[in-house]
């Protein structure tokens, strides 16, 4: 029997910076975003009727009615067969866009044309992890265009808390605040890259740890870590992320971490663009 698998790569915000709130509520935005090697999974069988299937160390709590993104958006691709199962390596809640970057997984593997205004309705986050490359971000989630970003190695922390993302913007004091330079930097290479990344914002981290001490004490021991030049929070939280100039900084400060925090989600690699590992693929099962 014939499987189609997809790979959903983790979103990261690098910047996120909050210009603005519309009258109906929705809040602008300026953010950097990439997408890292590390994400769920899913497999798509054609057989039965439209289910989905949770799995995976991150499963807990996850649901699998008709409320998850994964079967709304196979459902609006005009989908009404067939078992998905999601294989969760990301924590849920988590600023890491898992949900939405599950979404547009399997909009990828159906291969329909979808409209964009349509796939935004699942939400903000779905459309620009369609093409899960470097991008940057405007308005609610509306206005993509592809950013010139170094590969930067990385370590990816949530302490295991979820963050609400409508607390943080509620507590959020001001909302309109200056966005990223109308043109980005051309970077010579990635330390070049953190150094600017260094005089930008995350804008809601504040208000973030005034919510979730957690988020503070995961950013505490980031910056701590032997070789760490950024360390900021992606999303409205919780998981934060340290940025190094190479991968043997990046791999020693992880086996440091683990040691200090095993009971922490971490997870390391290279960020940046993730369209080639999350192009479907078509896999053989045995009946």
């Amino acid at each position: 029997m014939s499987a189609t698998d997809v790979f959903a790569p983790a979103k990261i915000n690098l910047t996120l910076h909050v210009t603005g709130q519309r009258d109906d509520g929705y809040h602008l935005l300026d953010s950097l975003v990439v997408f890292a090697p590390v994400g769920d999974r899913l497999r798509l069988t054609p057989d039965g009727a439209l289910s989905l299937q949770v799995d995976g160390p991150e499963a807990a709590g996850v649901p699998s009615d008709g409320s998850n993104l994964v079967l709304r958006a196979a459902r609006m691709a005009g989908q009404e067969s067939g078992q998905i199962t999601l294989t969760k390596q990301l924590p849920a809640s988590a600023g890491i866009g898992g949900g939405s970057s599950d979404a547009a997984a399997v909009l990828r593997a159906l291969g329909r044309d979808v409209p964009p205004e349509q796939i935004a309705q699942l939400g903000a986050d779905v459309p620009m992890c369609m093409k899960p490359r470097p991008q940057r971000v405007q308005g609610i989630g509306e206005q993509l265009s592809v950013a010139a970003i170094p590969s930067l190695p990385a370590l990816l922390v949530n302490p295991r808390v979820s963050v609400p993302t409508p607390s943080v913007f509620k507590a959020l004091r001001d909302k309109t605040n200056p966005p990223m330079p109308e043109t980005l930097p051309k970077f010579a290479d990635r330390s070049d890259c953190i150094d600017w990344l260094a005089t930008q914002r995350n804008d809601l981290q504040v208000p973030a740890m005034m919510l979730t001490p957690a988020v503070g004490v995961v950013l505490e021991a980031l910056h701590t870590l032997p070789g760490t030049r950024l360390a900021r929070m992606s999303g409205s939280g919780a998981t934060c992320f340290a940025l190094f100039d190479d991968t043997e900084a990046m791999r020693f400060a992880e086996i440091s971490l683990r040691a200090a925090h095993p009971d922490w989600w971490i997870a390391s690699g290279l960020l940046g663009d993730q369209v080639q590992k999350s192009a479907p693929s078509m896999a053989t099962q045995e009946a």
